[in-house]
């Protein structure tokens, strides 16, 4: 049997990506399920690994369209060389319909969730991954993808496929970056990025946890920023950025700054932190070379946590948390997988708010 869907056939623009109506559906080994892929959702980690943005030679920001030369053999979010080609899409929501071996019988017929860090099924450790879901392991743009069992979350969710497709990479990433910074009750969070989807899932999930939230934004975002409710709003082009965080926070500054974005804004970054405060990353669309004056780090006594490799049990807590509708998703554009191009200059032109998601 084949299926249709978009293969990735090498570091590079655009051209790497091809529309394909042959790819043989993928066979399953002991332990694996074959999902029916409804919808998925496109997130940075797409475009990074096709232009190789996480190779140690690129030094712009992973919003920055232009290509750079990179190493063969160090462009995957681990430092190593990928296999192409490859099938990408992390934000998976389908349905079981074929399942290898008696372990995972009981997710046949189920709707279910992804949890895109993809672990051995015996002994899943906190950093022992076989890899990501379309980086290592073939993902989502395709009518079908496998996986092993243990990745699959069954939900039960009014939320249709589309808008299930909206939660996977932004809202796990966005809730360990919490869980890293040990995020609490009283906690004031900054947030940069806000309007984007890890960002706007860190407003979400940081007022769950009933810390107090400033959301950093462009003013063109003003509006759709103040639909999740952060508790305050920053203009990312503030000429007074310290200044403004200090009177907001009655010249205290912030527990936790939780940043996607890096760049430029970096080292103010810092500054607004209070003494024995929290910083977070998770991304440097901005730019990943920043200033660093070590006597901010050590004198203020900040801790600097870096968040990548989700821990097994967070993404089944991200489930639980839609199901009681804690969070609610995001969806700015929809796309049919075979205009997948389009979607990802969309996504590229980041003009949109939340998450852009292709369908089957």
């Amino acid at each position: 049997m084949t299926m249709r869907g978009i293969l990735l056939t090498g570091h590079g623009g655009m051209d790497k990506l091809e529309w394909r109506e042959d790819i043989p559906v993928p066979t399953l080994s002991e332990g694996d399920v074959l999902i029916k892929v409804g919808a998925c959702g496109l997130n940075n980690t797409d475009v990074n690994t096709r232009v190789g943005w996480y190779s140690k030679t690129a030094t712009s920001g992973s919003d920055n369209n232009a290509q750079e030369e990179i190493e063969p053999d160090d462009g995957g979010w681990g430092g190593t060389s990928l296999q192409f080609p490859r099938i990408q899409g992390a934000d998976i929501a389908g349905e079981v319909v074929e399942v290898k071996g008696s372990q995972f019988q009981h997710l046949l017929g189920e709707t279910v969730m992804v949890d895109p860090w993809i672990r051995p099924l015996k002994h899943p450790e906190r950093y022992k991954v076989i890899g990501y879901l379309g980086s290592e392991i073939d993902g989502g743009f395709a009518e079908y993808t496998k996986v092993p069992g243990n990745a699959v979350h069954p939900i039960i969710s009014e939320y249709s496929l589309v808008e299930l497709a909206t939660f996977a990479t932004s809202s796990v990433t966005a809730e360990n970056m919490l869980d890293r910074a040990k995020v609490k009750a009283g906690d004031i969070v900054l947030i940069t990025g806000a309007s984007g989807g890890v960002g706007s899932a860190l407003i979400q999930l940081a007022n769950r946890r009933g810390a107090r939230t400033i959301a950093v934004s462009s003013k063109g975002k003003i509006n759709e920023v103040e639909s999740i409710k952060p508790d305050d709003i920053l203009l990312r082009e503030s000429d007074n950025f310290i200044d403004e965080v200090r009177s907001l926070t009655s010249g205290n500054g912030v527990s936790v700054v939780a940043d996607v974005v890096g760049g430029n804004i970096w080292p103010q970054l810092l500054e607004v932190l209070n003494h024995g405060g929290r910083y977070v990353c998770s991304g440097a669309i901005a730019g990943p070379m920043v200033e660093f004056d070590l006597r901010t780090f050590y004198l203020k006594d900040l801790t600097l946590v870096g968040a990548t490799i989700v821990p097994p049990g967070t993404f089944g807590n991200l489930v639980s948390y839609i199901e009681r509708k804690e969070i609610k998703p995001l969806l700015a554009e929809t796309y049919h997988l075979k205009d997948f191009k389009k979607a990802q200059i969309s996504f590229l032109e980041k003009s949109h708010f939340g998450n852009i998601v292709v369908y089957m």
